[in-house]
């Protein structure tokens, strides 16, 4: 009687798993294939994930019903930030701190976590139905994924495109980690311009520099203004001396300065700021680093050692305030770099870091989305990607973690070039031996602090872990093993992949970094269509995120509204790459849905057959329409695919089953109370409702496998999972805009019949002047649909009845006893009174200039319309009381 829809999402999905409906090997058939985004292995599901996956499921259930062989592979990310932070608070609550244990002690207790708390958010997914090859499940950290990415950077490093380098980076000083550019996002902060006095050595005057960060005063090497401004030519050769460090610095020249900028005279700080580190080696400046890698100070920030770099910015305030070098501070708005994982502000540091060439890489993946090789929906994000690429930096690829790849580099001297790069160790100590021996001829000043005689024990590994995007990049390639076997059977069949649904704020992090590698390891593109998901925001237009408490539990509003109430709820509510602003509104309008379809498929199903009746007309015109209706609906809903407008797909199904199917097709059809049907009808209502099982099955697929076995008995292959999709006929759009007309027709008899207090089961007349020559190929349903006892064709006006319009034809119902024609005329003589005095009221506002010229537009509009209505509803009341 009721839709219990835990007992059945359990029961189809374990059915669908036994059976093996989302397992996928190479045969015939052509594939088609998606790669899930792997979510962090420690990871549960929120919101956004619930989106993403659906509409992954969608894509991928339509697939397999259209005969493709249809592979989803699942899996998850090792996410080196994010897991080693869990770990290392873990860890403290436990009394551990992190440096007190070795490398191999710490990962220890991050696989122990890992195999804990990983893979959680998988099993979650299958209770949204998400139908995944999970025989095929991989992690990022599996030895061979692992292996793919030591080989890629071992391939990379030996053609050149790999180096290590001295380079200004993102410190994160929270996760004590760089981080790439992609990582960093920028937010505008309020903050302060302080200006503060540098005394010119040996003399009196100062000049005076405007900075947001004070602090970094102590890592000062220079000042430096623009050599075309005026205003301090006279500081040629002459130095200052820095605030409190009292260290003499020179005074430089440099074009890079602007000199509208605050006061003109830029501090240059090398060691702290990325423009600053450009003029300083132009000008071979001292590099001064006064951070530690938690942002306190060292030993550079003098007194103020040990303490937080915000703690000193305040207390350096103070003391230069106090010495009078403070000039004066300014409220100033800027932006100022967050680490996208951490959030803690970005300190730019100097390190020597591992660092992946980029420009050369680029250039195919440019090429691909320009050409249309892969295809971005929506389309506008296509000037962003490209825009990315073209002022793209090499990319910083080491990590100072401990969970991740190891970076396969082996240290066997001193010298900043005495390491090899290598796969294994003992491929590193034949390739180190080797180089040894090369050096030997060499001076000793030029050998380096290299042992001659070493063992391979005396091999170090680089500390360093790879960015965890080093491994996310290979992932259409990895999970099929692609790069330690190119020309295996599963990468040679299913890739390159067909479709990649992502969030759009990976774009750099990962698709387009995908598409490199795609290029660069397999010469083609790793997928044919990249589709990007809107975020899910609540009414403040905020993201959810757990952080804001915002966002509901996803698991909670399953159970209580079912898979596919939630399902279809986030789906209606999600235009192709738009933001989506939830509502549990529409997850209960999902809900509703469900139990509108599975009341239709009671009501179907309850209806007893006799084999010895005609069909009747109007059941006939009912299924020739509906025949028709659903070709149309299933041409819309195609082309909605073909874009990717998921939500328009499933709206234009949700209108064919519940506007079409259940308020007007089973209205049509169903036999009167207590009655039976024929047969031909009752077989053709079961098909149409197959049909929209099969349409709506990748959006709802728990409801719709539950009605399809229930309609027959079903063998495993039979199962709607795996049959077959409709197929796409002709259909007569004249007799669908017709039936248009109809339904103006019948919603006019109801309106009559409410107006003029006719109860519905009494059966009436109705007379038509066919102005519109309009057929009579459903004059059936029309007097079916509207209780007519008799459809009269006539060619003028029938008196004594009340009539309305459809386009230029008229109808008329004859005012007999169904009419208590002295309640009618007493009701309209009491509306007419009403409607004039309202008239008047309205045309005595508007006989007022002063209203008229002083008002809003929109008001006086208003007005005019609410005077053109009345007069018209008073027309219509006159003529009314007439004919009565």
């Amino acid at each position: 009687m009721k839709y219990n829809h835990v007992d059945i999402e359990n029961k189809w999905y374990d059915y669908w798993m036994k059976n093996g409906y989302f397992h996928s090997v190479p045969d015939d058939r052509d594939p088609y294939t998606i790669v899930i985004p792997p979510p962090n292995v420690t990871g549960v599901l929120h919101m956004g994930h619930m989106l993403n996956n659906t509409i992954q499921d969608v894509l991928i259930r339509r697939a397999r019903l259209k005969g493709y062989n249809a592979c989803w592979v699942p899996g998850t990310d090792h996410a080196s930030i994010a897991t080693e932070a869990k770990v290392v608070a873990k860890l403290a609550n436990e009394g551990i701190k992190k440096s007190e244990l070795t490398r191999s002690e710490f990962l220890e207790h991050a696989w122990e976590w890992t195999h804990k708390h990983g893979g959680i958010i998988l099993e979650q997914l299958k209770k949204l139905g998400a139908s995944c090859d999970w025989d095929r499940t991989k992690f990022t950290m599996d030895a061979d994924l692992s292996e793919s990415v030591i080989k890629v950077f071992v391939d990379l490093y030996n053609e050149g495109l790999i180096y290590r380098g001295y380079r200004m980076v993102n410190w994160d000083p929270e996760a004590k980690t760089t981080l790439s550019d992609e990582e960093v996002e920028y937010v505008e902060k309020n903050g302060k311009l302080y200006y503060i006095n540098y005394l010119i050595e040996n003399s009196d005057e100062f000049v005076t520099i405007a900075t947001t960060r004070p602090e970094t005063i102590l890592g000062d090497t220079a000042l430096c203004v623009n050599p075309n401004d005026d205003r301090f030519l006279s500081l040629k050769g002459k130095n200052v001396v820095v605030p409190i460090a009292e260290r003499v610095i020179p005074i430089i020249f440099d074009e890079y300065v602007d000199m509208e900028f605050g006061t003109g005279c830029l501090k240059i700080t090398p060691a702290h700021d990325p423009n600053d580190k450009e003029i300083g080696e132009k000008h071979q400046l001292d590099v001064i680093d006064i951070f530690n890698d938690d942002a306190t100070l060292n030993s550079y920030g003098l007194h103020y050692e040990g303490m937080d770099r915000f703690e000193v910015r305040t207390k350096i305030v103070k003391e230069l305030e106090e010495k009078k070098y403070l000039n004066k501070v300014e409220d100033y708005t800027n932006k100022v770099g967050i680490s996208e994982r951490t959030k803690a502000v970005i300190e730019p540091k100097v390190s020597v870091q591992w660092f992946l060439k980029m420009e050369e890489m680029v250039k195919p993946a440019i090429e691909a989305v320009e050409n249309g090789e892969v295809s971005f929906f929506p389309k506008h994000y296509i000037s962003t990607y490209k825009h990315w690429l073209e002022n793209i930096k090499d990319w910083n690829i080491s990590r100072q973690l401990w969970w991740g790849h190891q970076i396969p580099a082996f240290y066997y001297g001193d010298g900043i070039q005495d390491f090899v790069v290598a796969e294994t160790k003992e491929e590193a100590f034949e390739l180190a031996k080797q180089k040894v021996a090369d050096t030997s001829t060499l001076p000793a000043d030029k050998a380096g602090g290299v042992k001659k005689s070493f063992s391979i024990d005396d091999l170090k590994q680089d500390n360093d872990a790879l960015d965890t995007w080093f491994s996310s990049w290979l992932w259409p390639i990895s999970v099929f093993d692609g790069i330690r076997y190119p020309d295996n059977k599963d990468i040679t069949y299913y890739y390159p992949t067909k479709d990649l649904v992502t969030a759009p704020d990976i774009i750099f992090f990962w698709v387009a970094r995908m598409i490199f590698a795609g290029y660069k390891f397999r010469g083609e593109k790793p997928f044919s269509n990249v589709y990007f998901t809107g975020i899910v925001r609540d009414h403040l237009r905020r993201k959810m995120s757990k952080q804001l408490g915002n966002s509901p539990d996803p698991l909670e509003l399953m159970k209580e509204h079912g898979a596919d109430g939630v399902r279809c709820g986030l789906l209606l509510s999600s235009a192709a790459g738009n933001d989506l602003l939830y509502e549990e509104e529409l997850i209960h309008q999902g809900k509703a849905f469900a139990n509108k379809i599975w009341n239709g498929y009671r009501l179907v199903s309850s209806w007893e057959v006799d084999e010895k009746l005609n069909q009747p007309e109007a059941a006939k015109m009912a299924v020739k329409w509906y025949e028709n209706l659903y070709q149309q609906a299933f041409a819309e809903v195609e082309n909605s695919f073909k874009d990717y407008r998921l939500s328009e797909a499933l709206m234009r199904i949700y209108k064919l089953l519940w506007d079409d199917y259940s308020s007007w097709y089973l209205e049509m059809v169903k036999p009167v109370y207590g009655e039976k049907m024929d047969k031909v009808t009752k077989e053709a209502s079961i098909r149409f409702f197959e049909n929209n099982m099969k349409l709506l099955h990748p959006f709802m697929p728990f409801i719709t496998e539950e009605i399809w076995q229930k309609i027959e008995d079903r063998k495993a292959e039979e199962a709607l999972i795996v049959s077959q999709y409709p197929e796409q006929q002709d259909y007569d759009n004249q007799l669908i805009k017709s039936f248009e007309i109809v339904k103006e027709v019948i919603s006019g008899l109801r309106a009559a019949r409410k107006e003029h207090n006719i109860p519905f089961k009494d059966e009436i007349a109705c007379s038509v002047m066919n102005n519109e020559s309009f057929t009579a190929d459903f004059d059936a349903v029309i007097c079916k649909m509207g209780n007519i006892s008799n459809l009269e064709y006539v060619s003028e006006k029938v008196p004594q009845t009340v009539s309305f319009r459809v386009k230029s034809n008229e109808y008329f119902i004859p005012l007999d006893t169904n009419i208590d024609v002295e309640a009618e005329r007493a009701k309209m003589t009491e509306e007419l009174h009403y409607m004039e005095g309202f008239l008047k009221s309205v045309q005595k506002k508007l006989s007022n200039q002063g209203f008229v010229n002083n008002a809003p537009e929109t008001v006086v509009s208003s007005e005019r319309k609410k005077e053109a209505d009345a007069i018209a509803k008073i027309k219509v009341l006159k003529e009314r009381l007439q004919v009565l």
